[in-house]
């Protein structure tokens, strides 16, 4: 199995002018655009998006949540630099409400430069998604964080600004949508989530896209303000059990 220093001493195809990372930002616009063209419009947002009683439990949530990530961050910030100083925080650019793009912010969990190291890693899951039980990118604290779900605290900063909801669906990145058949974009009819039924009824073993579709498009059928508190309670009772967890 491939070491985190082993990774680390490798480098990604040069590319002096511009990464792919940036690429993907510049031209996911245009692209998502071409892609929802050929697809049916929905005059009406779904109930979710509308809910101004659903957006009021997402602020009050967010306000604790940043209350709680706030307290968190010293200790995380040293543990993250003893095992693999670099900086706090990881931002990735994904597509959220009908493709909407925005910034989304997690503690990070892998070596500097993950993403140009992707290639190196092979990927276990079936379709559009990107799962690897062991991938030697994450390090020691890493792992606890992401078994924890403590390395997605800084996002109830993206659910304060709208770009993300407390429970809603898993948020997808650009290279992902640009590949989305028409049938997948359903998906990204209500917000993406910080929780969600994929990370109640599988977290980490659902590695199958299609199966993170279905359970998205459940979630859309039965959404209720009642049935996102309840997907919260049970996510803590997952959390804390640590099921599922990478």
């Amino acid at each position: 199995m491939v070491s985190i220093s082993q990774l680390s001493a490798c480098k990604a195809p040069s590319s002096p002018k511009i990464s792919l990372s940036a690429a993907l930002e510049t031209t996911c616009s245009q692209d998502l655009q071409i892609s929802q063209s050929v697809l049916p419009e929905y005059e009406v947002a779904h109930s979710s998006i509308r809910s101004v009683l659903k957006r009021l439990v997402d602020i009050a949530g967010a306000l604790v949540g940043l209350a709680l990530t706030t307290v968190l961050a010293v200790p995380i910030f040293l543990a993250v630099q003893i095992d693999n100083p670099g900086p706090l925080l990881y931002s990735q650019v994904r597509c959220g409400h009908r493709g909407k793009t925005f910034r989304i912010w997690k503690f990070r969990s892998m070596v500097r430069d993950a993403d140009k190291l992707m290639h190196l890693v092979n990927n276990e899951a079936k379709g559009l998604i990107f799962k690897n039980a062991n991938d030697p990118r994450i390090t020691r604290v890493g792992s606890f964080l992401r078994k924890t779900s403590l390395d997605e605290l800084p996002q109830f900063w993206n659910v304060l600004m709208g770009d993300m909801s407390l429970v809603g669906t898993r948020p997808p990145t650009v290279s992902e949508v640009i590949q989305y058949a028409p049938h997948h974009w359903q998906r990204l009819e209500v917000k993406p989530g910080i929780t969600g039924e994929w990370q109640v009824y599988g977290r980490s073993t659902v590695k199958d896209f299609e199966d993170i579709v279905k359970l998205d498009l459940r979630y859309q059928e039965r959404w209720s303000v009642l049935y996102d508190l309840k997907l919260i309670v049970q996510t803590v009772a997952v959390v804390a059990l640590r099921r599922g967890a990478c």
